[in-house]
């Protein structure tokens, strides 16, 4: 069985992280109150150009 690291989204208006148990309710930032959450892409795919 694999643990899977814990998911969070960052507020686009305060930067902070918000867990994913916030967003079960409803879709804002409990520090500020924004509306707009994204998911935190750490992956960089780089492809070589030809």
């Amino acid at each position: 069985m694999r643990i899977l690291p814990k998911m969070y989204y960052l507020c686009f208006e305060c930067g902070k992280k918000v867990d994913d148990e916030y967003t079960t309710t409803k879709v804002r930032c409990p520090y500020c109150g924004g509306k707009i959450l994204y998911k935190d892409r750490r992956t960089v795919n780089k492809i070589k150009a030809r």
